[in-house]
């Protein structure tokens, strides 16, 4: 036995070497030039998947040994030029000559290198937009990808919004080539969202901020997401068709290289996601779109931009039943639903950007934005459910288990909604930089004028076994009518008009120096913003300081700090009852954010590792409510708070070539209503009147209680993500894509209930995500002249699974009541496995 493992190894060995010695090999050889036909040196030239490779010689030439009798993939890259690669399968001892031409990076590499090393002094981060291609998505694909940062999160995948460290969805900005970017404001849930304004095909660059962002970024109290589209080099484009849409896009530039224009048109419907879910009924979601940036350079000093937005979206459903399972094993529940009537929605918003962008000098850039915003939205639903609570026999060893077998309650409830809002936003800019060999000063002001009409006309009904819930009091012989005034159980009606307008400004510079043994990065700056509507005026300081100390690791860290005020816009004003609060203030968010930003290898290739510790003081808070992707705002400032966790984020290429991370998040945000109190009765025993439990329910005493501090909606203590890349490694045109999301359940409580009462808590939300990928046509794809495929430079088709594990997450509950005023919350669940099938076409 002992020379059993010996022997093995050996023989391993032997055959290992015969392998190596079999292997059949072949030459290959060749010039590479650029457009112009002159050489490159250190283009580097390599086998997929193999050890093989060499570089070029300052003649632009290479030679190198391939393995024969078999398909593989050269690939030639080098900085500054867009890679390509050949399929070629070699004969033994062959020599084979290869030629090439690379052409010049739409994006120049070596700025974006120096940009990169700048971004590590500052709290933001930069994605590769092609990854926004290929990530499994329902709801668009630039937000999928935020969603797997830190600090960032989602609950809802057919919503493109997200929160950050705590904040709502209005509290991001979002801008598209300087360009502040706004979307409907009715939408209530995430099947009716339609189309992000982002189209990822059009993307050259996306950078985002969780906190502690410069001042020359708008007022917002969580997040910055700066969007920068592509500026054409030559003609191309890209198509795209799936099960749940289409799209378009072209792009070109002039004979002259003045005029380029990048354009592009998308469709898209959830029918195929909604079919599969618990209401069942006639879903038509229809979601269209049309953008283009057009620039045209007047002169080298001039050049004139125009960036165009159209969308409409339609969402129409038709309910007839419903039928969904909840309570737990030892208490389970049916809800069964007839339904009649129908919704119809409508969302139409137009953007357009004039931008003038002077460079007199060098150093000098001058911009002037004119922009104007509109939206056209209308609401309208009439809905009436009949629904019917039966009791689950759970004992598993009956034959009735699993059916109902007692009935909990019946009822009624109707739904009716008549909202319409017409808003425009228009905006007059400008912004400036100029660059000094010690520093980088930037500035801008602007004024912006708000046009608002909001008609909304709201109530629900709800009828319990013949009782109107609120039940009226009956007054039978009495002097007055036993007929009672009908008691709906929540309306809302209001008209409201606003025309007001804002101001702000903002100065800011940057600073890079020498201190001792380390380079030190200072970014300071000013905003100041008003708002005519409640004469309020505020100032917001913030300043980030890096230190990159000279050391073995290469580590850099950061340390920021600012005011954050956001002004509120329409929705914040407006309370629950639809009154605008003239009085409304600013809500106010005091950053400190430290990080660290660790640069290393492993496995020969590069990774990060970045964490960042943080905490925010909130005040002057509006307190609201979330459902779906409905935000009801209180309207006045009665709230202070505060959020604070870490975020971690690891990424790099765990598998060679391709880029992954992970993200892990730990984060509380709490609040404290001011005036909010409650009492405990008790009866004469001592008892706590528990009704339902207690028998003496006869108040003796009672007891104020203050609930302090409470979770905020998004306070979600525990985010993780993945976003990981793989390939054949032999075989590079075989890809895999994965996203993995876990949070832990967000606050919620029952309808019309105080806040304090709002400590419940949905499930985790679990998702899994995966795409396969096989690139059907390359850059070592060859065609004949007449071919007309040797148009196409990329083609791949994708296989989407989307919740991989079939995990049922909940967006919502519906809460139906029975006579006795027992409330039971039915959970609303998100989609359920489905499969995609995409082909994208780059010409």
């Amino acid at each position: 036995m002992r020379y059993k493992i010996p022997l093995s190894i050996l023989l391993i060995l032997f055959l290992g070497i015969i392998n190596v010695y079999a292997q059949k090999y072949a030459t290959v050889a060749g010039k590479i030039t650029d457009e112009n036909g002159n050489p490159i040196e250190l283009v580097n030239v390599a086998v997929v998947g193999y050890s093989a490779g060499t570089t070029t010689d300052a003649a632009g030439k290479y030679e190198m040994r391939a393995p024969a009798a078999k398909e593989i993939f050269i690939d030639f890259s080098f900085i500054g030029f867009e890679s390509r690669q050949f399929k070629l399968t070699l004969l033994e001892n062959e020599y084979r000559k290869i030629n090439i031409t690379l052409k010049v990076a739409t994006t120049e590499l070596p700025g974006f290198e120096v940009r990169d090393e700048q971004i590590r002094n500052t709290n933001y981060i930069r994605l590769d937009p092609k990854e926004a291609n290929f990530i499994p998505t329902i709801s668009g694909g630039v937000e999928d990808l935020l969603i797997t940062l830190p600090g960032v999160s989602s609950s809802n995948e057919l919503s493109s919004q997200y929160s950050v460290r705590g904040g709502n969805f209005d509290e991001n900005l979002v801008y598209v080539n300087g360009v502040d970017i706004y979307r409907p404001f009715l939408i209530r849930a995430g099947q009716q969202e339609g189309l992000s304004f982002i189209y990822p095909q059009l993307v050259s660059s996306i950078v985002f901020s969780a906190g502690g962002f410069d001042a020359k970024y708008g007022d917002r109290m969580s997040s910055v997401l700066d969007i920068q589209y592509r500026r054409p080099t030559s003609f191309g484009g890209s198509a795209m068709i799936s099960f749940l849409g289409a799209q378009l896009h072209l792009e070109g530039i002039s004979k002259n290289k003045r005029f380029t224009y990048l354009a592009g048109i998308r469709y898209k419907t959830n029918q195929y996601f909604l079919n599969a879910m618990d209401t069942k009924g006639s879903y038509k979601p229809n979601f269209t779109d049309a953008q283009a940036v057009l620039t045209y350079r007047i002169s080298e000093k001039l050049e004139l931009s125009f960036l165009g937005h159209y969308s409409n979206n339609s969402y129409r459903v038709v309910p007839e039943t419903r039928e969904t399972d909840f309570g737990t094993f030892s208490e389970a529940f049916r809800l069964k639903v007839y339904f009649d009537g129908q919704e119809r929605d409508l969302f139409k918003t137009y953007t357009g950007a004039l931008t003038l962008d002077y460079q007199p000098r060098e150093n000098l850039d001058l911009k002037f934005i004119v922009s104007s915003f509109r939206t056209q939205e209308s609401e309208t639903f009439d809905i009436m459910g009949q629904y019917w609570i039966g009791l689950l026999e759970n004992a598993l060893g009956d034959e009735q288990f699993g059916n109902v077998v007692a009935v909990q309650g019946v009822g009624t409830h109707l739904d009716h909604a008549r909202n319409y809002l017409d808003a425009i936003v228009f905006n007059v800019e400008h912004k400036g930089s100029l660059s000094r060999p010690e520093s980088f000063i930037q500035w801008g002001i602007k004024y912006q004028h708000e046009i608002m009409d909001d008609k909304f006309n709201e109530w629900e009904l709800i009828d319990s076994a013949g009782y109107s819930i609120p039940n009226p009091a009956t007054n039978i012989g009495g002097f007055t009518s036993p007929k009672q005034p009908l008691d709906l159980y929540y309306s809302v009606s209001a008209r409201n008009k606003m025309n007001t307008n804002r101001y702000a400004a903002f100065v800011q510079d940057s600073w890079d120096f020498e201190a001792g043994t380390s380079n030190i990065s200072l970014t300071a700056g000013l905003r100041g913003a008003y708002w005519d509507f409640n004469n309020e005026f505020v100032l917001s300081p913030r300043a980030t300081i890096a230190l990159n100390p000279h050391w073995k690791k290469d580590i850099v860290f950061r340390f920021s700090t600012g005011y954050y005020y956001q002004p509120p816009f329409y929705k914040e004003a407006r309370d629950l009852q639809g009154n605008i609060n003239p009085d409304i203030r600013a809500q106010k968010s005091i950053h400190f954010v430290l990080g660290s930003d660790l640069s290393f290898m492993a496995w020969s290739r590069p990774f990060t590792f970045t964490t960042e510790v943080y905490y925010k003081h909130l005040d002057n808070l509006i307190p609201y409510i979330v459902d779906n992707v409905r935000i009801r705002y209180y309207g006045e400032n009665i709230s202070h708070g505060y959020a604070t966790g870490i975020d971690f984020r690891i990424n790099g290429e765990f598998i060679k070539g391709v880029d992954s991370w992970a993200s892990l998040s730990i984060m509380k945000t709490m609040e404290d209503i001011e005036g909010d109190y409650y009492y405990d009765y008790f009866n004469e025993s001592g008892e706590q009147i528990i009704p339902g439990i207690t028998i003496d329910n006869t108040p003796f005493d009672s007891v104020r209680v203050e609930p302090g501090y409470i979770p905020r909606p998004t306070d979600q203590r525990v985010n993780f993500s993945i976003f990981f890349q793989d390939y054949i490694p032999k075989n590079p045109t075989w890809k895999m894509h994965l996203k993995m999301i876990f949070g832990t359940g967000l606050p919620f409580g029952p309808p019309d209930s105080p806040k304090y009462k709002h400590t419940l808590r949905y499930p985790p939300y679990r998702r899994v995500d995966i795409g396969f990928s096989k690139q059907l046509i390359g850059g070592y794809s060859e065609f004949k002249d007449k071919n007309p495929l040797r148009y196409i430079k990329n083609a791949w088709i994708t296989l989407e699974v989307f919740n991989l594990f079939q995990i049922y997450n909940t967006v919502s509950y519906t809460w139906v009541t029975d006579v006795n005023g027992r409330q039971y919350a039915v959970p609303n669940y998100l989609t359920t496995r489905r499969v995609n099938l995409k082909l994208i076409i780059d010409f």
